[in-house]
C-alpha cells in the first residue's frame, strides 16, 4: 500500500507497512470517564474513524481497540464528593460518550475494553517488571509499586526529551520513590477513598496506575506487537512515554507507529471541564449545527493541526457542507442515489499523504462544482459519475448525506422524525392552497416555515426542504 503516516517516535512521515499482510491492529486511547465528553474529546473519535475508514478502503482488515478508563483518581474524587459508587459515575459517562460517538457516525470499535476488566493482565505485567528489575514495591509498606525510570535507558525517546529535564511524576509522594520521576504502576489502598475501588494483589490491596492500564489492554487485544497506537498530542508525555517504557521493559515490542492528533482549543487554551471552557454536542445543536456538520468541521482540518474553536468557523463549515449536501440531494432527485463510485486519484493521493484531508476536500469540492455544472446542463452521465465520486469521498470522511447513519440513525432521530412530520403537514397544506390557486395562503405557509428555519425549494420533482440558509 502507499499510505504514509507521521510517526511521533521517529518524528517523520513514514511508509505504513502492516506487521501482518492484510491486517492492521490499532489502539486508540479512549476517555477517562470522570465527566461527560466535550467536543474536544470527540475530535479524537472522528480523526481515528477517518483513519480506520481509509485503512478499510485499502482492503485491510482492521482490529480497532478503543479503551475506557473507568478507575482513576479523578473518578474516585467525584465518587467521594457525590457519595456515589465510582462505577456509577464511569458508566453514566460511558453511555453519554457512546451516544455522542453514535451521533457523529463513528464506527463502533472492534472491542471497547474497560480498565477494570483487565486487572489480572496488569498484575502480570507489573510482576514481570519487578522480576526484571524495572519496578519495585514501595519500601514504606503502602502497597504502591513504581516503575524505575532510570533503569530504562530509552526513557524519553518518544517525547524527545531527557529524564534530567523532566518534572516529578506527581502521582504519589516522592518519599515512597527512588526517584521523583518514577511513576505508579499499582496504588495501595488509601484512607478516605471508596472501599470497593480496590483489588487483591501480591503487593497488597490496591488499584492500577493509569499508564499500566493501556499497556495491559493493548497486550490483551492486539498482542505483544501491533501496528498503530493513537491518541491526543497531550498524551505523548507522560502517558504514552510511560506506556512505551513499561511495555518494552516487560518484553513487549509494542506499537510500530505512534499517531497523535492535534487538540481542539478554545481561546488559545486546551478545552476541558477543569478549565471551565468545554462545549458539548447539546451546545453545538443550540447553534443550529447538526452532528454531520460538526464531523465535517473536524475533518476539514488536518488531524495533526490545532483547531482553535470559533462559532464563525463552525458555521462556515456547516454552510460548506450544506453546499455539498445540496448537490447530493439534487443529483439524487434527478438520477437516483446510484452506487458509490471510485474515489478520484487526487483524493486518494491526498489521503495517502498522512491523511491530508484539507487537500482531499479540495478534490471533493471540485467534483461538486463539476456535478453542479452538469446538473444545470442536463448531462446525466456526468452527474452520475460526479455523484458516485462525491459520495465515495464523503463516505471515507463519514459524512455521506445518504448514509443510513444520518438518514435513519443518530442521536437526533426522534426529533428529526417529528420535524419531518410537521413539515410534511405544512407542505401538504401549501400544496392544497396552490391547487386551488390560493397563492397568498401558499406563500404564507412558505414564509412561516422560513421563519422557523425551514427553507422550501420547488423542484421538478416536488418541493424539497432543508434546515438553514438556502445556498
Amino acid at each position: 500500500m502507499t499510505l504514509r503516516l507521521y510517526d511521533t517516535a521517529t518524528r517523520s512521515v513514514r511508509d505504513f507497512v502492516p506487521r501482518e499482510a492484510g491486517k492492521v491492529g490499532v489502539y486508540l486511547c479512549g476517555l477517562t470517564l470522570q465527566a461527560p465528553p466535550h467536543i474536544g474529546h470527540l475530535r479524537s473519535g472522528v480523526n481515528y474513524d477517518v483513519l480506520r475508514r481509509w485503512l478499510l478502503a485499502h482492503g485491510l482488515e482492521v482490529r480497532f481497540i478503543r479503551n475506557l478508563t473507568d478507575i482513576d483518581d479523578k473518578i474516585l474524587v467525584k465518587a467521594v464528593e457525590g457519595d456515589l459508587p465510582y462505577w456509577s459515575i464511569a458508566y453514566a459517562n460511558e453511555l453519554k460518550l457512546t451516544a455522542a460517538y453514535r451521533a457523529l457516525n463513528v464506527l463502533s470499535p472492534t472491542y471497547e475494553p474497560r480498565a477494570t476488566g483487565h486487572i489480572p493482565e496488569m498484575q502480570q505485567l507489573i510482576a514481570k517488571l519487578i522480576d526484571t528489575g524495572h519496578a519495585y514495591p514501595a519500601a514504606d509498606g503502602s502497597g504502591d509499586v513504581y516503575f524505575d525510570v532510570l533503569s530504562w535507558p530509552a526513557y524519553g525517546t518518544l517525547s524527545n526529551q531527557s529524564p534530567t529535564d523532566m518534572q516529578p511524576a506527581g502521582d504519589a509522594p516522592d518519599r515512597c520513590k527512588r526517584d521523583p520521576r518514577d511513576f505508579a504502576l499499582w496504588k495501595g489502598v488509601k484512607p478516605g477513598e471508596p472501599a470497593d475501588a480496590y483489588w487483591p494483589s501480591p503487593w497488597g490491596r490496591g488499584r492500577p496506575g493509569w499508564h499500566i492500564e493501556c499497556s495491559a489492554m493493548c497486550w490483551r487485544y492486539l498482542g505483544a506487537e501491533f501496528d498503530i497506537h493513537g491518541g491526543g498530542l497531550d498524551l505523548t508525555f507522560p502517558h504514552h512515554e510511560n506506556e512505551l517504557a513499561q511495555s518494552q521493559a516487560a518484553g513487549l515490542p509494542f506499537a510500530r507507529y505512534w499517531v497523535h492528533h492535534g487538540l481542539l482549543n478554545i481561546g488559545g487554551a486546551k478545552m476541558g471541564k477543569s478549565c471551565g471552557n468545554s462545549l458539548d454536542l447539546a451546545y453545538v445543536d443550540s447553534l443550529g449545527v447538526r452532528p454531520v456538520e460538526l464531523r465535517y468541521y473536524y475533518a476539514a482540518a488536518h488531524y495533526r493541526s490545532v483547531i482553535d474553536y470559533s462559532e464563525d468557523a463552525l458555521r462556515e463549515a456547516a454552510v460548506a457542507y450544506r453546499r455539498i449536501e445540496g448537490f447530493v440531494q439534487r443529483a439524487t432527485e434527478q438520477i437516483g442515489a446510484g452506487q458509490l463510485g471510485a474515489v478520484p486519484t487526487a483524493f486518494a493521493a491526498a489521503m495517502d499523504d498522512d491523511l491530508n484531508t484539507s487537500a482531499a476536500l479540495a478534490v471533493l469540492h471540485e467534483a461538486v462544482r463539476d456535478g453542479n455544472t452538469a446538473l444545470t446542463g442536463g448531462d446525466d452521465v456526468t452527474v452520475r459519475t460526479a455523484l458516485g465520486q462525491v459520495r465515495a469521498m464523503l463516505d471515507i470522511l463519514g459524512v455521506d448525506p445518504l448514509d443510513p447513519a444520518w438518514t435513519d440513525g443518530g442521536g437526533a432521530d426522534d426529533l428529526r422524525a417529528v420535524v419531518d412530520s410537521l413539515v410534511a403537514l405544512a407542505l401538504e397544506q401549501r400544496a392544497q392552497a396552490r391547487s386551488r390557486r390560493d397563492w397568498s395562503a401558499a406563500d404564507a405557509v412558505r414564509d412561516q416555515l422560513k421563519q422557523a428555519g425551514v427553507v422550501v425549494e420547488d423542484t421538478p420533482h416536488g418541493p424539497r426542504w432543508t434546515i438553514g440558509e438556502q445556498n
